[in-house]
């Protein structure tokens, strides 16, 4: 404030008045003062009459521009505000911790989280872990001192979806010169711009799968409900560092950007080359989408990795959508005639696979989860697990019942004359050579104790 004109004039006026009294206190201190000199009187009358009006007059100008320049921060204030409120950018701020000192309300608009819900938490509430260590490698690169620009950042709405944003900031320091946080932007992505993004980072994640081969296999024991006996296994994949994300979304990314038969084809080459730590008198059972089964690689993975007198069967999923069964049917029928079997996976639990068993007629029916659950309980679900196995009968197909989880379940399918059966209850999957050298065959139902059934 002093910086302006009416402060230099306020400081100057002050600065004669306070060398006026100092010379005033020294005359009266001195033995023989000036004061009483010729004139002196009449000289300190006439400042008087001169400085007062101009100190008078200065005051008032810095006052009146104190409260010009208070009503413009008042207003530079509420501009901010305003910014602050309706900008689709979002500002941000974390300690050295990484967690939210502070957050504009756009993280409501973008994220879903209102400032107050962000303050005090870890920003790892809205980025995944691995996206944060890769930001905060790049972040950490010396020759950027500190600073970033146009780095994009996959965050979690808090309906559990993704939000690409783009980020800049800059570190923070305290007085001391320590780096004790950052503090920066983050705007949204357009809908393509992150579509083209995520299906770029998509296809970098599952070729460094394909290429690091970075999944195992667990197996899930089959059994055969009238024998007890294990006959199968089904081959699960299983990837390594994968958090949250289940193998079936990873199989639906690959798809999604064109690495899907080649992820599926090294997964079973994966399978089948495990499977000779499975019992010798077993089949092993691998999933394959349509799209993969017209892939002539197939054929040659089969060839190459069969297990010596091992079955194994291909369990059709429903990723993709048949649009020509002719061609399927006939790719299918070269590998069934060198003995491979083929089941339908997650029948009754949609159109599609329907449509997969009345046009491919498979060896096996593989009744969906959403059917067996609850079976015991639900008319409705008995009626059609009982049409589903006669239906089954006629067409000469075996019934294998998925996902069975309690003794009423396991109960009621074997009453309906399901020949097989899979599930927690029986058997969990399993990476481990040693578990699968202990599945052990289960009570029958006519050696089923009432208690364990009831």
């Amino acid at each position: 404030m002093l910086s302006s004109a009416a402060g230099r004039l306020f400081l100057a006026v002050v600065g004669l008045q306070s060398a006026i009294a100092l010379a005033i206190l020294l005359g009266l201190l001195s033995r023989e003062h000036w004061l009483s000199a010729p004139g002196a009187v009449e000289f300190l009358a006439t400042a008087a009459v001169v400085l007062v009006p101009v100190s008078v007059t200065a005051t008032c100008l810095l006052v009146r521009e104190q409260r010009h320049e208070s009503r413009k921060a008042s207003r530079t204030a509420e501009l901010m505000s305003t910014v602050l409120s309706t900008s689709r950018e979002w500002l941000w701020e974390v300690d050295a911790d990484w967690r939210f000192t502070f957050s504009s309300p756009a993280s409501a608009t973008i994220l879903g989280y209102a400032p107050g819900e962000l303050i005090g938490r870890h920003c790892g509430l809205v980025v995944g872990e691995s996206d944060l260590a890769a930001a905060q490698k790049i972040i950490a690169d010396p020759a950027r001192k500190g600073s970033f620009t146009g780095l994009i950042v996959p965050c979690r709405h808090r309906n559990g979806s993704t939000v690409w944003v783009e980020a800049s900031g800059r570190a923070r320091y305290d007085g001391s010169g320590v780096m004790n946080g950052f503090e920066g932007t983050s705007r949204p992505l357009g809908s393509e711009t992150a579509q083209t993004i995520s299906a770029k980072q998509m296809r970098g994640r599952i070729e460094a799968v394909l290429e690091g081969l970075s999944f195992s296999i667990a197996f899930q024991p089959i059994y055969d409900l009238s024998s007890g006996r294990v006959t199968g296994a089904e081959a699960l994949a299983r990837f390594r560092d994968a958090g949250d994300v289940t193998p079936d979304i990873w199989f639906s990314q690959a798809t999604s950007v064109g690495l899907g038969a080649e992820l599926e084809l090294a997964s079973m080459q994966a399978a089948l080359a495990a499977a000779t730590g499975l019992p010798a008198d077993i089949y092993v059972s691998v999933n394959l989408s349509p799209e993969t089964c017209l892939n002539p690689r197939l054929a040659e993975v089969i060839r190459r990795s069969q297990p010596a007198a091992r079955p194994i069967v291909l369990e059709l999923t429903e990723r993709t959508a048949v649009a020509d069964y002719r061609t399927l049917r006939e790719a299918l029928a070269v590998l069934r005639r060198d003995g491979i079997l083929l089941a339908v996976d997650d029948a009754g639990a949609g159109f599609a696979s329907m449509r997969h068993i009345l046009q491919l007629a498979p060896d096996i029916i593989k009744i969906d989860r959403e059917i067996i659950a609850g079976i015991d309980k639900s008319k409705g679900q008995y009626a059609l697990g009982a049409a589903m196995t006669e239906f089954a009968a006629h067409v000469g197909a075996v019934v294998v019942a998925e996902g069975i989880e309690t003794e009423r379940e396991l109960a009621a399918v074997t009453s309906i004359g399901m020949a097989g059966g899979q599930g927690y209850l029986l058997g969990r999957p399993s990476t481990r050579p040693g578990d699968w050298a202990q599945w052990k065959p289960v009570p029958t139902a006519e050696n089923r104790s009432p208690e364990s059934s009831g």
